[in-house]
């Protein structure tokens, strides 16, 4: 991994100065950039759509990022920083339903899951899974604290919701993204309204719940 990557688990909330901060500014339009091509085009976009979204040349994606798979799992880092800095708000919340609800909002409307479409199209380094892993304890503290005060459907695990908020993440030419928010709101407002304990009407889920094992093949690399 570069050193530029390998700086990603730096939360982007500290301040910073300088040349620091406009390299912060820089790494989240970036990022925000990427969502948005990755969601719409999937994992074989080009990289000049990223810059070209993003307002910045080819030439400085490239003296910073070494390659496009360097780009690739920086960004992929930056995004799980910013999931888990979104859990912490979330375990953070004294109601354990409205912190699970926030985190779920929180990481759909930053397109937390817009980079699923990158599972296995780059090689994952270990501070990577090291980070992911991380989130997902987190998220499933998330989950644990929701079901313990009655808020979350018994039957439902963290990875639920993980798969839940990549497919928001997901736009494609007919999904409604960012300049159609309202739709999409209303649509996770009544996936939200279906993860209740106390949904009108819920029957058990159709199949059993995925596994960790199948969530992390996704991202081995495929030769």
């Amino acid at each position: 991994m570069s050193d530029i990557a390998g700086q990603a688990g730096v939360r982007q909330g500290r301040p910073r100065r300088g040349r620091q901060a406009e390299a912060q500014r820089n790494d989240r339009r970036v990022l925000d950039a990427a969502r948005e091509v990755f969601a719409e085009y999937g994992a074989d976009a080009p990289v000049s759509a990223v810059a070209e979204r993003a307002g910045v040349g080819m030439g400085s994606l490239y003296r910073r990022y070494g390659s496009k798979a360097d780009l690739l799992r920086h960004l992929c880092m930056l995004a799980m920083e910013q999931a888990i800095e979104a859990a912490e708000a979330g375990l953070a919340a004294e109601d354990a339903w409205s912190g699970l609800a926030g985190y779920v909002r929180e990481c759909v409307g930053f397109g937390s899951g817009a980079l699923g479409t990158l599972a296995g199209t780059i090689e994952s380094t270990p501070r990577m899974w090291e980070t992911s892993r991380r989130g997902r304890r987190l998220l499933d503290e998330l989950v644990t604290r929701a079901r313990q005060q009655g808020g979350l459907r018994a039957d439902v695990t963290a990875l639920d919701i993980a798969w839940l908020i990549e497919l928001f993440g997901r736009q494609g030419p007919n999904w409604p993204g960012t300049g159609d928010s309202s739709v999409r709101d209303r649509l996770l407002a009544i996936a939200l309204a279906g993860l209740r304990a106390d949904a009108a009407g819920a029957g058990p889920l159709p199949a059993p719940p995925p596994s960790q094992a199948r969530y992390e093949q996704r991202w081995q690399a495929r030769r």
